[in-house]
């Protein structure tokens, strides 16, 4: 893992505290219910969920894998994220991505551009907008978080999913084009990770006590 991501996920760590207790209830409900789905299946499929799939949902799948990896149960979660919209990973996420050392590499050509999100030399995860139900994305017997109000109010059954909850994270969009725009948009990546990593301790804890 490259140092500077394997240093974000220390700093995580010590900052669970940090976490509501009303937010760790609901990250601790995922946690058992992907303990279930690996204890059944050997595996679990993720899908973190918002209305255009160009910021929150993808550092949801971002920081999912990298944490995964963390903890050394990368191996039986996959993690992935889609849309209500097809739009395009916007260009203040990769900006953010690249400034908390990951490595965004450019895979295709036109507006909705795939990239490759580096976090390791051999670690990666391919991030792209697209619908949650894309053919590339499980089809079924996956677990859908939704990472924002308006895709939560506007999606209430996901066809296919065994599990479904809301973690919805403040929009940095509102702040495009303003001061605080960088800002926001790593307040927001940090505070999803801090979650995300919170997470996937609870799986790791169970694993080293089952």
């Amino acid at each position: 893992m490259l140092p500077k991501i394997e240093s974000l996920c220390r700093k995580f760590e010590s900052e669970r505290d940090s976490i509501s207790e009303e937010r760790k209830l609901i990250l601790k409900s995922i946690a058992k219910a992907l303990d279930i789905e690996l204890r059944n299946k050997g595996k679990a499929d993720l899908i973190y969920i918002c209305t255009h799939n160009s910021r929150r949902s993808h550092f949801g799948q971002i920081w999912a894998s990298v944490t995964s990896e963390f903890y050394g149960v990368s191996s039986r979660i996959n993690s992935f994220s889609g849309g209500g919209e097809v739009t395009a990973l916007h260009p203040n996420s990769i900006e953010t991505l690249e400034s908390l050392g990951f490595e965004v590499l450019s895979k295709s050509k036109g507006e909705n551009l795939q990239y490759e999100v580096k976090f390791g030399d051999e670690s990666s995860t391919f991030c792209y907008s697209k619908l949650y139900d894309d053919i590339r994305n499980p089809q079924k017997n996956f677990m859908a978080i939704m990472t924002c109000s308006q895709a939560d109010e506007n999606c209430p059954f996901i066809p296919g999913a065994t599990f479904r909850t809301s973690t919805p994270y403040g929009d940095p969009k509102i702040y495009d084009h303003t001061k605080l725009e960088k800002e926001k948009y790593l307040e927001c990546a940090l505070e999803i990770g801090r979650e995300v990593c919170f997470m996937m301790f609870c799986i790791a804890s169970k694993k080293d006590n089952a």
